[in-house]
């Protein structure tokens, strides 16, 4: 085609094509009728909803692409409990660094656990109502290692999903941990360390949760969890940790006791904190790299009080309300929550850790403390446990147990 006046220069279809698009949007809109034609422009929606989208998918985006969470168990003469455990960790699907920690265990623990791996020994839970949380078991085998305590403290952790160290003795509970503390800080990717007690179990949710806490928590050094009682999963045993009384040695778990469904303000439960429990305790690589690893002359208790007086001023305790733990409560050396049910060994090492922590931290409070350790033991002679209170006076004069 040739246009008129155009001096002879041919238009093709495409030209054509363009020029009426122009035209067209250079003539003024008309408004169309009708109150469907009042809304906004589709394309505006769309937008709002990918956005939605997008900020509800990040919410969702919690599990690290790296194995950012290391998580020690210690492990004595309870592989039953233990196998539970991990299995509960490994369900959760999070992928996270699990170190299990034997110490001297007389009951061929290691390899109990190493046959659990392998697919020969079924995980069996301690109660039928709290089947949900290691049935169905995972695919077996799964990857494991094991080690010495030696290798492990110069072996950077392996990608595996379990790693076995032998401490070679019983280190106690802080010895214990420290051995796979020391072997997961190798790793540089690590940046938080859970300390789970061997007889929990976890919510498939919660190792998301807690490093969705911990990231969200500015100079975060501690950080404790809801931790359920497991043969009581409606009610806790502590919000996070504990306030502590150094006047008398004692300690309140927050929330202790109460429904799991009674209302509290996650933030103001991190604020009271004097110390997390150390049934299901978090840490920062920072807080260990600037503070220290557990204070192992306690042996049991009061290890992680003394950690958290040691980072004290220096770094902020977080509560990830959201990571649910159960906790069998006490089921190595027969402890409790309560002063009667505490095996003769509990009571012995509790007193022992009170009386070395409160000389470590505030000596001049030692004559105080003497005073109410006669009266506790009195407390229990009246009440007809003899044995525990023979044990807690072999505590007093520093005799073994």
């Amino acid at each position: 085609m040739v246009r008129p006046g155009g001096g002879g220069r041919a238009v093709g279809a495409g030209q054509r094509r363009a020029a009426a698009r122009l035209r067209a949007a250079q003539r003024p809109r008309q408004p169309l009728a009708g109150p469907d034609h009042a809304r906004p422009h589709p394309a505006v929606p769309r937008r709002r909803d990918g956005a939605r989208r997008r900020r509800r998918l990040a919410g969702r985006r919690v599990e690290p692409v790296t194995r950012r969470l290391g998580i020690v168990l210690v492990n004595w003469n309870r592989w039953a409990d233990t196998i539970e455990c991990l299995e509960s960790v490994l369900r959760a699907g999070t992928k996270v660094h699990i170190v299990v920690v034997d110490n001297a265990s007389a009951d061929g623990s290691l390899d109990r656990i190493a046959e659990w791996a392998a697919g020969g020994l079924p995980a069996q839970p301690a109660d039928p109502d709290m089947a949900r949380f290691s049935q169905p078991p995972v695919a077996k085998p799964i990857k494991v290692i094991r080690l010495d305590a030696a290798t492990a403290a110069a072996t950077p952790p392996a990608d595996v999903d379990v790693t076995l160290i032998d401490s070679g003795g019983n280190l106690g509970f802080a010895g214990g941990n420290n051995v796979g503390l020391r072997h997961l800080l190798l790793d540089p990717r690590v940046d938080y360390f859970w300390l789970l007690n061997n007889d929990t179990v976890i919510d498939p949710r919660a190792p998301a949760a807690l490093i969705q806490r911990l990231d969200a928590t500015h100079r975060v050094g501690m950080c404790g969890t809801m931790v359920r009682y497991y043969h009581r999963p409606t009610h806790i045993q502590a919000l996070g940790g504990s306030v502590f009384s150094m006047w008398t040695g004692q300690s309140r778990g927050l929330g202790f006791n109460q429904p799991a469904s009674m209302p509290f303000d996650p933030a103001l439960i991190a604020r009271q904190t004097d110390f997390v429990l150390g049934a299901s305790l978090a840490v920062s690589r920072g807080f260990l790299e600037t503070v220290g690893l557990m204070e192992e002359s306690y042996f049991l208790y009061f290890e992680e009080i003394d950690w958290a007086v040691r980072g004290r001023g220096r770094f902020v305790t977080a509560f990830a309300h959201a990571a649910v733990v159960y906790h069998k409560e006490g089921g190595s050396i027969g402890s409790s929550g309560t002063a009667g049910g505490r095996s003769a060994m509990s009571e012995y090492y509790m007193l022992r850790a009170r009386h070395g922590f409160i000389k470590r931290h505030r000596p001049w409070l030692l004559p105080v403390h003497g005073a109410l350790s006669l009266a506790l033991i009195a407390r229990r002679l009246l009440r007809g446990n003899r044995v525990q209170a023979a044990a807690m006076l072999r505590a007093l004069t520093g005799r073994p147990y």
